[in-house]
């Protein structure tokens, strides 16, 4: 089912101001209201859950979008690429994992914002390997200030990001080139945007507040390989396919037919794996 097709959502095509007032505006959800919603589309196919799981996070892809101002793509775009990639996380998601649908939808923004950033930004083409992209997308957070890189700091960063020194100091020269001015004077045009416009306040239900408080709890997945390890073959098989894979594709009854028992049994084994999981990252330092 594509959730693109069947929700009536918010337009990003007239003003971007009056977009990120109105998705201000949907109210934010309990662990318990989220967790019914949930459960409700993932039984019974309840669009109108989906679609109150959907305008609840929209703010939050509006401070994901923030994040790649820098690249000098419409805003509007990036937003509605984010956009995108939370109805993908909306429709995976399992209200049973035991984690709030922010923290699992960030993984799924990103990679839409991030695809749309490949394949629409020019000076991504050098970034042709793996490594070479996320030097792309983490040198501007890894710089400690906004003066060129000196060698020790090439240094560190090339062995960080499993890159070559050259590839460093290319990637920043490239960059230099293309920074976007944070409040852009002389433009009248009512599709243009200044980034600063969209900078975080102080407010307490603010996005990037949200997003701050998920972060902390994503970090305590750096500790995923271990858990992971603790499983025998066929759980951490069922895991990774239903949980880690690029496209989330395998389904209970894809893997009842690979290790031929019934889907419930699938389902058994996921739950104690993942319940295994948790207390593992529990036991994780942020």
């Amino acid at each position: 089912m594509n959730i693109a097709n069947n929700l009536a959502l918010p337009s990003v095509a007239g003003s971007l101001d009056s977009y990120i007032h109105l998705v201000k505006r949907y109210a934010l959800l309990t662990q318990e209201e989220e967790f019914n919603l949930a459960t409700r589309f993932r039984n019974e196919n309840d669009l109108d859950a989906a679609r109150q799981l959907v305008l609840s996070h929209l703010r939050v892809v509006v401070s994901v979008a923030r994040g790649y101002a820098g690249y000098g793509l419409p805003q509007a775009d990036l937003i509605q690429e984010g956009n995108i990639g939370l109805m993908k996380a909306v429709k995976h998601y399992d209200p049973d994992f035991g984690v709030r649908l922010v923290s699992f939808a960030l993984h799924w923004i990103r990679a839409e914002i991030n695809e749309f950033v490949v394949r629409n930004w020019r000076l991504v083409k050098i970034a042709t390997t793996k490594a070479q992209r996320k030097l792309f997308f983490n040198l501007r957070s890894l710089k400690s200030g906004l003066g060129a890189l000196k060698p020790q700091q090439i240094t560190d960063i090339a062995q960080q990001l499993n890159v070559s020194e050259q590839d460093v100091v290319e990637m920043e020269s490239r960059f230099a080139g293309h920074e976007v001015a944070l409040d852009p004077a002389g433009s009248d045009d009512d599709e243009s945007y200044s980034p600063i416009q969209y900078l975080a306040d102080s407010e307490d239900n603010e996005p990037s507040n949200i997003l701050e408080t998920a972060e902390r709890d994503h970090l305590r997945t750096t500790g995923l390989a271990k858990a992971l390890s603790s499983l025998d073959e066929r759980s951490r098989r069922i895991v990774e396919a239903r949980w880690l894979s690029e496209d989330h594709s395998a389904t209970l009854h894809d893997l009842a037919a690979e290790f031929n028992v019934s889907a419930e049994r699938i389902r058994q084994i996921e739950q104690k794996a993942l319940s295994k999981m948790q207390t593992a990252l529990s036991a994780t330092p942020a």
